[in-house]
């Protein structure tokens, strides 16, 4: 799920965050199974529908699937070369459908929802000794910061090229990784003032 929360609430917002997330699971696995590229295409029009009729900020994020193109014609090129145009067609329908019915519950699902969504599934843990709110904190903290991390690579790497970096673009690495640890720590600080545990 890599896409920020929309900052207008839509009609996606008033659906329940379990419903959605088990949506995104059952999506998978239907789809996974799904050989015909057509159905894919039809398919991926739907969800694409389902942008639209959202509003303009949720089309507008389209864009910031951009950095998948490369991806996309990597799997499709290798898909071609070894089995054909019709099985690249069904990879790459498959790949960006999953992408996108993720990011839909991703851009409508608030974070607290979204921890109320895993903590029925994470409860019989509690048995073995964790903790399941703390559990559905970091699951839903990974959710939602792996969009933020992607999007802060995204722009150093467009600030590096602006500045006629075109390549090497690995000096970046050292940089950005020192701003995940800065803000890991933010995080921790906050969710320690905020009574959870630090450990």
């Amino acid at each position: 799920m890599i896409g920020r929360p929309l900052s207008k609430r839509t009609w996606l917002h008033f659906l329940p965050a379990g419903v959605k997330l088990l949506f995104v699971a059952m999506a998978t696995i239907i789809f996974f199974w799904v050989q015909n590229p057509i159905v894919l295409l039809i398919s991926l029009g739907l969800v694409l529908s389902v942008y639209f009729a959202a509003g303009r900020e949720a089309v507008l994020r389209l864009k910031l699937f951009r950095f998948l193109l490369p991806i996309l014609i990597i799997v499709g090129l290798f898909q071609f070369a070894s089995s054909g145009f019709f099985d690249a067609l069904t990879s790459v329908s498959r790949l960006a459908l999953m992408i996108l019915i993720a990011d839909l519950v991703t851009m409508s699902t608030p974070m607290m929802e979204m921890m109320d969504a895993f903590l029925p599934v994470l409860y019989p843990l509690r048995y073995i000794g964790l903790d399941p709110a703390q559990l559905a904190l970091a699951f839903a903290l990974v959710i939602r910061f792996v969009p933020v991390l992607l999007d802060d690579w995204m722009r150093r790497r467009e600030a590096w090229r602006a500045r006629g970096g075109s390549r090497g673009s690995w000096r970046l690495v050292a940089p950005w990784i020192a701003g995940l640890l800065s803000i890991a720590d933010r995080i921790a600080e906050s969710l320690d003032a905020r009574g959870f545990r630090r450990d």
